[in-house]
Order: structure tokens, then C-alpha cells, then sequence
């Protein structure tokens, strides 16, 4: 500020040719007005950010936006059509197992080959590092206590952060004597706590997400009983299990089977079981949904029972999120940018959905409300 100043005062003492010298000519004011005129056509932007804390987020679209691919007219009822798919964070390698948390109104999410957990805060839209390493966690979930369970590959076992240390509490790393494959995804009955987790053993094939050894287990999935340990297999019969969730009544489990991974000639599925005894028995086997392309992995339910599946690895026009009706009929899909791997239902209302891409996260705010815990 003083150089301008010396600038533009003019020393009557001086001749006219050193006045120019250190004063104001028609020359040095109109670089002056050039460069004020740059700096200021940039204040809306910088100012804005400041006042924010963090960038301001995409470019604007026409609604309604082009994401939604609507099958069935029912489809309608559960979208809004002047909100717009946000992409909140860009940075990971592959983002999963995302939870909400009603308390701390964030949601966490793994980056597995990164090996950390991460944490998007819904006040501020910010992500920042909620833990590493994370043992190449996957799926995450908040039992009825709030405390966080989470899915680990490299260890094979699954664990949980009580409200006091030392961090994690081993809930599980073993089946009849022999090492878990690699727990995948997590959810919890609300009647007695029980846990119902998934183990494909991914973490288990690649050194990019856990170790590389051979599984000593069937794939398969287990329920626990927090109460006294108890370890139980309930059921072996699916390929690759993956993601779960429960029916808003707790009386449907649901499970994505990504076979086509390891198992050439199987189709992508969303099997479906009856749930008895709080989840430590499944009856009444049958295919909910079969997938032609690609594959559903992550799953949620909202309240009127329909079924939310993050999908991947199927290309433009399949990869995002598909959406059925209870009865197994596909309403439509929200076409993505980038493969999913995992969704939840997270805000105040738990009506906006989160997503998991590849190497972003996303935000949509939706019609309806997630069921359950996450």
C-alpha cells in the first residue's frame, strides 16, 4: 500500500521529466488499472472460498439432471429433480464400506489400497483422515451403541472401537481353529446386537488390498453373538458373499454375490433369505436379483423395503446404482461417472444418499430414507 502511494504523489520541485519518473503517467495508470481489474475479477471466487473454508463445488446443471434412467414409473417417486450429484472429494484408489454416523453427522469410509479410513464431515462437506493404517479396512458399520465395527483385510478379522481404548476390541479372526478369509462387509440386528458379517476373502488375493494367501475357509457368513463370543457359519452356499443389508422389518437378509470374480460362468447376484432367530439362521434361499453385466456389491434398503445396490466393473449406461422394488423388479439406476463399490443413507433426515465411486465419493439428496442403521 505505501508503494502506491509514493507512486502517486507527485513532488512539485521536481521537472517534468522526473516527475513521470516515480509519478502517475498515462502509462504507469493504465497497468495499474489492468492490474487491478485482473485482481478483482477474481475476488467473487477467492472470496467465497474463504468464507466456505473449502472449494466451491461443481459447475452448475440444468435440471432435471441426466443421471437418472427411470424402468419403471414407480422409480419417479423416490427422486428429487431439481438437486444435483455431487462429487464432495476426489483422492482415493478404491472407496468402500461407508457408514453414517447420526451423532457426529459424518460418514466413514475406507480407502483400502491406501490402507486408512476417511471421514465426511456433513456440516462443512469436508473429508479429512479419520485413521491410518486401518489394516486395509473395508466394510463399516455402527452397532445400536454407536460404536464403529469395522471389516479388516490384511488381519482377517473383525473388530470394533468401543467409546474407550485400546483400539480395536478382536470380535472375530477365526473359524474352527482356522483364520478368517478376509471379512468384507458388516451389519447388526437391532433385537440383541448380534452381527451378521460377510467373508469372500479379497482381502486375501491381492497385495493391493491386504495380503496374498490361500483361504483355509469356505466363502461364507457368519453371525456373532457379542454377548458371549459365539462364532457361527449360517450359511456357505454363495460364491463371492459381498455387501448386506436387512429389510426395514429384519425379516429379509440380503447379500450381493460378485462370483463372476473368481468364478468364470456365474452371474452377479443379490441373494435373499428369510431371517430367523435375530439373524442366526437363514431359510428360504432364493435369487432376488441377477445381474447381466458388472456386478452389485455395497447394498442398502430404505424405508419402503427397496433395495439400493452400488454397482461396478459393467461400463457406461450399467455402472452407479440400481434400484429394486421388494418384490425383486428393477425400478431404474442412477447412471455414475465412475464404478460404485458402496452406498449409504446419511443426514439429518436420512434421505441423502452417499456413494462410494472408484476414487471420488458423492452426494444425492432422494425422496425416500434409508432403513435401519446405515
Amino acid at each position: 500500500m505505501r508503494r502506491v502511494q509514493e507512486q502517486n504523489s507527485i513532488d512539485p520541485t521536481k521537472p517534468a521529466s522526473e516527475k513521470d519518473k516515480g509519478g502517475v503517467n498515462r502509462r504507469n495508470f493504465l497497468a495499474g488499472a489492468s492490474a487491478v481489474a485482473a485482481s478483482t475479477a477474481l475476488l467473487p471466487e477467492a472470496f467465497a472460498q474463504t468464507q466456505q473454508g473449502f472449494p466451491l463445488g461443481p459447475d452448475p446443471i440444468r435440471y432435471p439432471p441426466d443421471i437418472f434412467k427411470i424402468l419403471d414409473d414407480r422409480f419417479s417417486q423416490y427422486l428429487i429433480f431439481n438437486t444435483p450429484l455431487r462429487r464432495e472429494w476426489t483422492g482415493s484408489l478404491w472407496a468402500e464400506g461407508c457408514a453414517w454416523n447420526g451423532t457426529g453427522r459424518y460418514v466413514v469410509f475406507s480407502d483400502i489400497p491406501n490402507n486408512r479410513q476417511m471421514r465426511w464431515d456433513e456440516v462443512t462437506g469436508s473429508v479429512s483422515l479419520l485413521r491410518s493404517p486401518s489394516n486395509f479396512s473395508n466394510g463399516n458399520t455402527f452397532d445400536w451403541q454407536g460404536r464403529q465395527l469395522s471389516c479388516e483385510h490384511s488381519t482377517a478379522r473383525l473388530v470394533r472401537y468401543n467409546w474407550e481404548g485400546p483400539w480395536p476390541e478382536v470380535l472375530a479372526d477365526s473359524y474352527d481353529g482356522k483364520p478368517l478369509n478376509a471379512p468384507n462387509d458388516v451389519v447388526v440386528h437391532p433385537d440383541d446386537d448380534g452381527i451378521v458379517f460377510t467373508d469372500p476373502g479379497y482381502g486375501s488375493h491381492w497385495w493391493y488390498e491386504g495380503n496374498v494367501r490361500e483361504l483355509e475357509l469356505p466363502t461364507s457368513i457368519y453371525h456373532l453373538d457379542p454377548s458371549n463370543g459365539q462364532l457361527s457359519r449360517i450359511t456357505d452356499e454363495i460364491f463371492k458373499p459381498n455387501g448386506l443389508a436387512f429389510s426395514p422389518d429384519y425379516k429379509t437378509l440380503y447379500a450381493a454375490d460378485t462370483a463372476p470374480t473368481h468364478h468364470p460362468g456365474e452371474k452377479a447376484k443379490i441373494i435373499a433369505w428369510d431371517v430367523e432367530e435375530n439373524g442366526r439362521k437363514l431359510t428360504n434361499r432364493r435369487d432376488f436379483a441377477v445381474l447381466e453385466g458388472g456386478f452389485h456389491d455395497g447394498i442398502r434398503t430404505d424405508t419402503d423395503g427397496n433395495v439400493w445396490a452400488a454397482t461396478a466393473f459393467g461400463g457406461e449406461g450399467v455402472d452407479g446404482v440400481h434400484v429394486y422394488e421388494p418384490g425383486g423388479t428393477k425400478l431404474g439406476q442412477i447412471l455414475m461417472p465412475e464404478g460404485c463399490a458402496n452406498l449409504c443413507f446419511c443426514g439429518e433426515r436420512r434421505n441423502r444418499l452417499f456413494i462410494c465411486g472408484s476414487q471420488s465419493v458423492y452426494t444425492l439428496y432422494t425422496a425416500t430414507q434409508g432403513a435401519g442403521r446405515t
